[in-house]
């Protein structure tokens, strides 16, 4: 009977270590649980991502203007008979710290 007992003792020593400090200890769980709420925000924010470049191909695929005008923007296209003008701004080399005398 006293060795059942302490039998017993021992075993509930050694779940109650792994309960408290072990893997799938409430610590660890608590760790994982914080790491799967980043996670979810992480997704959630690449999913609006996605939606909104889906939205931009979906325009890209239809719309002939929307072609254009990403195509001005990214590419810089010039239609036949435009007149393209860089306007440079003095000040802005003197905020970059350029020298432009040089």
């Amino acid at each position: 009977m006293r060795w059942l007992l302490v039998i017993l003792l021992v075993l509930f020593a050694g779940l109650q270590f792994r309960l408290w400090v072990g893997e799938g200890s409430l610590a660890h769980r608590a760790e994982l649980n914080r790491q799967l709420e980043q996670q979810e925000l992480d997704n959630q924010s690449l999913r609006e991502r996605n939606a909104l470049i889906a939205t931009d191909v979906e325009s890209l695929k239809t719309n002939l203007s929307a072609i254009e005008e990403k195509a001005r923007a990214d590419l810089g296209m010039i239609k036949k008979g435009e007149t393209f003008y860089l306007v440079i701004d003095k000040n802005s080399s003197a905020s970059t710290g350029k020298d432009s005398s040089q």
